[in-house]
């Protein structure tokens, strides 16, 4: 590829990012394109050594964070061009065993810490009249599961903040739009898989299609790499006409 091809495709050239949950998983995959695709990456997490290797591959920087710790982002201020809030955790529970301390931490990482970190980069982003905010939601932002009330609703909050800052950077320049896999393949996906097969006494396979996959027609993972380019999409050149709205790789579990 010539240096000349090679510029053509720096879409994001000159943009500064910053990933939540960068460090592994959806977070690494989307922190991977944008960088690819030209933009300054900056890689939050938790844990240091993911981070440090994520933004060391990709000529990065990292920002070692606590978001379940969310008083100390209320005064932050961000001076970014684009946020992804990808951070996450999960705990299956029924709801009348659901411990309360879990639940609120669940809701700290996946809603109050986007609204705080949005809340702290829309200033910049208005005051140069750009700005992307993109919030990895889920097919469960759109549909509940049994034993998944934080996480569900989490990420039910997440879909309503997404769309109020959508119509609050509309004149702005400032789009804000929400990514919504179904199961998307990272280690955690890949030890859960085993875990079941183990429970289930099934192969892999069968466990995968029957169990993990049951309520997707398309019986696969989307890749982290894929979801990653569906990001680079809605902050590149194309994307001043896509906001309040939802990008969805589910393989069809919400035509059902």
């Amino acid at each position: 590829m010539t240096s000349e091809n090679t510029s053509e495709h720096q879409t994001l050239a000159g943009r500064r990012a910053i990933v939540t949950g960068g460090g592994s998983g959806i977070g690494e995959g989307i922190a991977r394109s944008l960088a690819a695709h030209g933009a300054d990456v900056t890689v939050a997490d938790l844990n240091t050594e993911n981070a440090e290797r994520v933004a060391g591959e990709i000529a990065g920087r990292t920002w070692i964070v606590d978001l379940g710790r969310t008083t100390e982002l209320d005064d932050l201020t961000l001076e970014t061009d684009i946020l992804v809030n990808c951070a996450g955790i999960q705990v299956v529970s029924p709801v009348e065993e659901f411990d309360p301390d879990r639940f609120r931490l669940i809701h700290r990482i996946m809603l109050e810490a986007p609204f705080l970190l949005i809340r702290a980069a829309l200033p910049h982003m208005y005051a140069q009249g750009w700005g992307r905010i993109v919030n990895i939601s889920s097919v469960h932002g759109l549909v509940a599961s049994p034993f998944k009330s934080a996480y569900v609703s989490a990420k039910h909050g997440l879909e309503g903040l997404s769309k109020v800052v959508a119509l609050e950077g509309a004149t702005k320049g400032v789009t804000s739009v929400c990514i919504n896999p179904g199961y998307a393949w990272t280690p955690l996906v890949e030890q859960q898989l085993a875990d079941q097969a183990k429970v289930h006494n099934m192969p892999l396979d069968e466990v995968k299609e029957k169990v993990i996959l049951a309520r997707q027609p398309i019986k696969d993972f989307v890749a982290a790499k894929d979801l990653g380019e569906m990001v680079a999409f809605v902050c590149g050149p194309h994307s001043a006409m896509i906001s309040g709205t939802n990008f969805i790789a589910d393989g069809a579990w919400t035509a059902n």
